[in-house]
């Protein structure tokens, strides 16, 4: 295990497909059926580059939806992961470039700083809403409660 790896899990790229799973349950018990590596192609111009988010609807369906998922947590000193919040910033430039017509839905894990007062997902939208596209949904999901809260 590396210094950067969540205790007890086998991997953080483990953690992360766990992760993806929850959110595809999630969405299916919500008539929102959804694959996983659901392949678009985004650019600022006429040049266009496949980015595979993960999870979305087939191509062939109207209600067309894109999903990020992080299960990113504050640190163990319960200071602000700023590394990972560089990649929260990415998935939302995704989001930004993806093709018009698509609900877009950042799903992230609910981790309540008690020394903040505040989850990673209410500090992200309070510090960052400026680099957050307004079409952006953010789901906090809770895994104790297995709820899940719009921001």
């Amino acid at each position: 295990m590396n210094n950067f790896q969540r205790i007890g899990s086998v991997s953080n790229a483990h953690i992360g497909r766990e992760f993806e799973d929850i959110a595809l349950n999630y969405f299916k018990k919500n008539n929102i059926h959804l694959i996983k590596d659901a392949s678009l192609p985004i650019g600022i111009n006429e040049v266009k580059k496949n980015h595979r988010f993960d999870l979305g609807t087939s191509p062939n369906v109207d209600n067309k939806v894109i999903v990020e998922c992080k299960s990113h947590r504050w640190t163990s000193g319960d200071n602000v992961p700023s590394a990972k919040l560089t990649v929260w910033n990415e998935a939302m430039y995704y989001f930004y470039l993806a093709p018009n017509g698509y609900r877009k839905i950042f799903f992230i894990l609910r981790d309540f700083s008690v020394k903040r007062n505040e989850t990673l997902g209410e500090y992200y939208v309070r510090t960052y809403k400026h680099l957050i596209p307004e079409d952006v949904e953010i789901m906090e999901y809770d895994s104790k409660g297995m709820t899940v809260k719009t921001l």
